[in-house]
């Protein structure tokens, strides 16, 4: 048995990676952000090393941060700011 699993195409799979959310955007706990990049780092309450999802419910905005390791590499930080507490 060979091919693809799901029987995707090359072309059609590299569409299917990279940031799946923009700044600003509500989002819900578990929906996916960002698949296979490493160019995204986790931040405030977001889970995953390649795929990150997100880990409460709000709005999502992205920081930008220097490597610790490689001074010259600048990651990009994905966070979700929290609901506010209702009083």
């Amino acid at each position: 048995m060979g091919g693809r699993v799901g029987g995707k195409s090359h072309k059609m799979y590299a569409e299917t990676c990279g940031v799946k959310v923009a700044g600003g955007q509500k989002v819900r706990a578990g929906t996916v952000l960002t698949r296979q990049g490493d160019k995204w780092r986790p931040g405030i309450n977001v889970m995953g090393k390649m795929h990150l999802t997100a880990a409460c419910d709000d709005e999502v905005y992205f920081t930008r941060k220097r490597n610790n390791k490689n001074s010259g590499r600048i990651d990009t930080l994905v966070n979700i700011r929290p609901v506010a507490a209702k009083a």
